[in-house]
This record gives structure tokens, C-alpha cells and sequence, in this order.
């Protein structure tokens, strides 16, 4: 028990470092008088942003080191981020309240729905169903008859072994998957470091190599040919645990496990990681954590109870069918990494409804797949024997794939919204009367290079012009910070932007839609000053990007700010992604 009690302070220690790394403000307070002084000491290279702020309160800053906030009031709620020259903190609030004559109590964070904490479950719950997924594999379902022989081996050679110590020994087998794939996700943060996180999920280059990876194991599971590690690499691991004892014999097996099943895990692991990387910090931990929690509680079971090994049905033409199906779904994944690099690159190869035509076509082959009417070389006789259960698999997937249909003539198919591209690369689109617009993007501005006619939407995707054009016409801004690689972004206009109640208020606005990760070239690189440090900006994106971190002190996306015609704010605060159509409607000016 002592083992186990460490194995989980270990796991909670490296957590809580993880999540210390990027704390760059801290708060302290004191009363004076009936005033409450609230001093909040920054770190170096960092700049502290307060995006709200209760009347009666004043702040001096001092050289951007610490900011000191008095007011003549009982309470004193701030909310706030940081940032520094290449990332910024999640939105906080700090609190403080006078309590008569004695000190004032100090609260976090409590704001409901809080998108950081949300994102790190969500993660978490990802991870869970891609480990329940893995289990099912035909890399994962052969190891489990060789655990339970480790197992029952290492109980028969070791003598007056309990039933306390069989549980023990599964536990910690359980736990040693657990450390694993924790550790690789730590490695993750640590490697690419906290800054680097963001930008891992939105690079273009990072996501062609996912689109190549996923591609690639697609066919393998097809039956094109078989992925595997060096067989000697499980060989020596398996032979060493069968020859150790303790607790390193069962974490070598644990590392066995993980050798061998990769070449299904792989492409699980790799998606997992690289959407967890764009969440925060922790969250390529907390999607190893869920993987490996799902992944290592029946192998946990099974090495306790081996008898019900005898229940579990055997290997066979299920389990090719179930890769096949894998297979499908990782075909379909990896447009979405190609669609990120092809947005950013500007190739217009992948446009809205080439990527749903793709969709229709895979989600109806595994439909045919699932029946019967098609087969791989892999599948055994019985494969044409449509069972009850891939029946209505096969319904779910072909109903899925008539449910896009309509997508291809501009519906906003909200259920995939978060996969495929912007509707603003759509060719054409048909109106609800029932009216085709044959360019939905026609540019309509002479001299603004940039202004587009978004479906009766005044659009710009340069700052400048659109700022030009705004006073010209004496019109409202309505700045969207968003990026190609934003799964966010895209649920908002799907959500939110799209609906008729907003666009008539939107139609009032001059849109300004700023991609933060557009990988277009400036056409000179433009050096700038930044929290003392010389940054040079190469792309678009890049410009974008330093504007809405030094002007807005925000890198987070989607990012929305309503202007005057001059550029100052209408309102105080922004509107980040909530899809709360009405919450969003009350945010909005006019």
C-alpha cells in the first residue's frame, strides 16, 4: 500500500508543478483606512491585462512590475489574464472582502463554466473514449491472455502468495499504465513547453504530418500492409519482466503493453495529443490520464480475477471489422488535420464542400462496409453475415452521412461544425427561399483589397482597411480574432454567427475577421518590440497575432470586441467562445 500511496503523490506532484509553471501574477491586499489596497506583483517579461473592473476603483501601474487597485468598498472583484511575448493565461478572477476587523479572505476563479476547467475535462472524457476504443483493437485484445499468464505465473512462483497480494499486484499493474501514459503526456508540455502548446494544435506543418500519419494507418488497419514495432523490442521487455521481481517486473510489463499494442494506439494517442495541445497545460496529461485509466482498469481486472478471461469472446472476424470500422473514422479524422494546413497555406484545395463530399462518401462506405456489400483482406467468410448490432451501425453511419447532404448546398450542419471548414470557403450557397448565390464571397470594395460581401455581412480580413472603411461610413467594428486551426471559432459561426436573430444585428457591424495562424507571407517581415524583447513577424498570422496580444492582451481565439469608427471600445469587455445565442445577443451593442 505504501507503493501505491507513492506512485499516486508522484503523479500528483508532477501535476501540480505542471500546472505552477505559468503563474505570473500574484496577488496580495491589505486595508488602509476604509480602503482595500489589492497589489498584484507581475512577473518579468510579462504585462497583467484587467479586462473587468467595479466603479469606484482606481490603478496605477508601475513600470508594468506590480499594479496596485484601491477602493473605498467592502469588495474588490478583478478579472484578469497575463501575458507575455508568446502565450496568455486563461481569464481569472481575484477576489477580496472585508470581514469587519479582520483579514480579508482571498478566492480563485469561481466563475461558473469556466472554459479552462471544461476544456481540461473534455479532454479527459476524450481520453477515456479513445482508451475504451484501444482495448478493442487487435493490437490490445491478444495481450490480454498473456497478462493473465504473467500473472497467474508470477502468483504460482512465489509462495504463500494471498489474495491481498494478487489485488496489490494488479493495482499497481494498473497504475504502472497509468504513469506511462501520464509521463508521455508531461513529456508533451515539457518538450514543447506551455507557450508552445497553442501553436503545436494550429501549426500547418504539424497537421500535414498527422494527415500523412492518420492516412497511413488507415491502410495498415485496411489490410495494406501491417505497422509494427520491432518485434525484439516486446521480446526483451516481456523476457526481462518474467525474469524480474517486484514492482519493476510489473512495470516492464506495463511498457510491454505499451510496445506492442502501439501500432493501434498510435493514431489515438497522436489525435489525443495533438487537439489536448491547443486546451492548456495540463491537458496532454489529463488526456493520457483518461486513456490510460480506461485502458488499464480491465487489464487491472483480469489480472485479479483470471477466470473471467474464460467469458471474454475470442479473437477473430469481430475484431478485424471493428479495425476496418477504426479505419473509416481515422480516414475521416485526418481531413480535418490537411483542412488546418490547408486553410493556413491558402491552397483552396480542401474547401467546404469538397471536405463534405469526402465525408458523405467515407461515412456511406462504412455504412456498405458494416452490411456486407463491400469486404477487405482480412475479413473472413462470415463478414457478409450482417449481424443485428452492425446493422444498426451501419443505419447510424449511412443516416449520418444523408444528414450532410444538405451541407453541400451551404447548410450549416452544426454537428460536424467543429470539423470542417469555414462556411466562408463554400463556392455557392442556397439561400432559405430557395435563391442560389453563385460567389458567396464576391469582393465588392474598390481600393480595400481585403472587403468581401459575406452573404449581405460587410467583411474585411485586414485591420487597417477595415478600420478605413468603418469611418468612411461611420460604422461600427465588430473585430473577430479567430484562426483556420479554431474548432471553437467554427462552432461559434455555426452556432451563434449564423443564426438569422444575430446576422440582422451583425449586418449593422463592419466585420473584421483576423486568422492568427494564416501562414501567408507579409511582403516584408516587419520587427517589433515586445515586453523588451525583438520579435520579428513574418506571416499574417503572425501580425495578427501581436496585435491582439499587445492591444487586446489576449493570444486565446475565438476573440470578439465591438468598435467605434475610431477604434475605441463600445464595450468594456469581450465576448469569447459561449454559444449562448441569447447571453451573446445582450453583449451586442446595436
Amino acid at each position: 500500500m505504501k507503493k501505491i500511496m507513492t506512485i499516486f503523490a508522484v503523479i500528483a506532484i508532477a501535476l501540480t508543478a505542471q500546472a505552477q509553471l505559468v503563474q505570473p501574477v500574484k496577488w496580495a491586499g491589505a486595508i488602509e483606512g476604509d480602503s482595500i489596497h489589492l497589489t498584484a506583483t507581475i512577473d518579468k517579461g510579462w504585462h497583467l491585462n484587467i479586462i473587468e473592473l467595479g466603479d469606484g476603483f482606481y490603478m496605477d501601474e508601475y513600470e508594468g512590475t506590480f499594479t496596485e487597485i484601491v477602493a473605498k468598498a467592502d469588495t474588490v472583484r478583478v478579472r484578469y489574464n497575463a501575458c507575455d511575448d508568446k502565450m496568455c493565461t486563461a481569464p481569472e478572477t481575484w477576489e477580496w472582502i472585508a470581514n469587519g476587523d479582520e483579514a480579508m479572505r482571498q478566492s480563485g476563479d469561481e466563475a461558473k463554466g469556466d472554459e479552462g476547467g471544461q476544456s481540461l475535462w473534455w479532454i479527459f472524457v476524450m481520453g477515456l473514449l479513445g482508451g475504451l476504443l484501444a482495448i478493442f483493437t487487435p493490437c490490445v485484445w491478444p495481450i490480454i491472455p498473456m497478462t493473465v499468464s504473467f500473472f497467474i505465473k508470477r502468483g504460482g512462483a512465489a509462495k504463500g502468495t494471498t489474495n491481498a497480494q494478487v489485488v496489490r499486484d494488479a493495482i499497481l499493474y494498473g497504475l504502472s499504465i497509468v504513469i506511462i501514459y501520464v509521463g508521455l503526456g508531461l513529456l508533451v508540455t515539457l518538450i514543447f513547453g506551455a507557450s508552445a502548446l497553442n501553436a503545436l494544435s494550429t501549426n500547418a506543418v504539424v497537421n500535414i504530418i498527422f494527415f500523412l500519419i492518420l492516412v497511413l494507418f488507415a491502410a495498415s488497419f485496411f489490410g495494406a500492409f501491417e505497422i509494427t514495432l520491432p518485434s525484439s523490442w516486446s521480446t526483451a521487455l516481456n523476457s526481462k519482466s518474467s525474469n524480474t521481481t517486484g514492482f519493476l517486473s510489473i512495470l516492464l510489463m506495463a511498457f510491454t503493453l505499451v510496445i506492442v499494442s502501439f501500432s493501434c494506439t498510435g493514431p489515438i494517442i497522436g489525435t489525443l495529443l495533438v487537439e489536448a495541445a491547443g486546451k492548456s497545460i495540463l491537458a496532454p496529461a489529463m488526456g493520457m490520464l483518461g486513456f490510460a485509466i480506461a485502458l488499464a482498469l480491465p487489464f487491472s481486472l483480469f489480472a485479479m480475477f483470471p477466470s473471467v478471461l474464460k467469458k471474454l469472446p475470442k479473437s477473430g472476424g469481430w475484431m478485424n471489422t471493428f479495425k476496418v470500422t477504426l479505419a473509416f473514422l481515422e480516414l475521416a479524422l485526418a481531413l480535418k488535420f490537411l483542412s488546418v494546413a490547408d486553410l493556413a497555406y491558402g491552397w483552396h484545395i480542401l474547401d467546404r464542400e469538397v471536405f463534405v463530399s469526402l465525408w458523405i462518401i467515407i461515412f456511406s462506405l462504412l455504412g456498405c462496409y458494416l452490411l456486407g456489400w463491400i469486404s477487405f483482406p482480412h475479413d473472413d467468410e462470415d463478414h457478409r453475415k450482417t449481424s443485428v448490432t452492425r446493422l444498426f451501425l451501419a443505419i447510424i453511419s449511412l443516416s449520418f452521412a444523408m444528414y450532410m447532404v444538405p451541407g453541400l448546398w451551404g447548410a450549416p450542419l452544426r454537428a460536424i461544425s467543429a470539423f470542417a471548414p469555414p462556411m466562408s470557403t463554400q463556392d455557392w450557397v442556397m439561400t432559405p427561399g430557395g435563391q442560389i448565390v453563385g460567389e458567396r464571397l464576391e469582393v465588392i470594395g474598390e481600393g480595400y483589397a481585403t472587403m468581401t460581401n459575406n452573404g449581405g455581412q460587410i467583411t474585411f480580413t485586414d485591420y487597417d482597411e477595415g478600420m478605413a472603411y468603418a469611418k468612411e461610413n461611420n460604422m461600427p467594428v465588430f473585430l473577430d480574432f479567430n484562426g483556420f486551426g479554431c474548432v471553437n471559432c467554427r462552432k461559434m459561426e455555426a452556432a451563434v454567427l449564423s443564426k438569422p436573430e444575430v446576422a440582422e444585428h451583425m449586418h449593422k457591424y463592419v466585420l473584421i475577421s483576423l486568422i492568427v495562424d494564416d501562414k501567408t507571407k507579409l511582403p516584408e517581415p516587419i520587427t517589433v518590440e515586445e515586453n523588451g524583447k525583438t520579435v520579428t513577424l513574418k506571416t499574417i498570422g503572425d501580425k495578427w497575432s501581436y496585435v491582439q496580444r499587445t492591444e487586446y492582451q489576449s493570444n486565446a481565439q475565438p476573440y470578439y470586441m465591438q468598435l467605434d469608427a475610431d477604434g475605441n471600445r463600445i464595450v468594456e469587455t469581450s465576448y469569447a467562445y459561449d454559444e449562448d445565442i441569447e447571453k451573446f445577443l445582450n453583449w451586442l451593442k446595436y
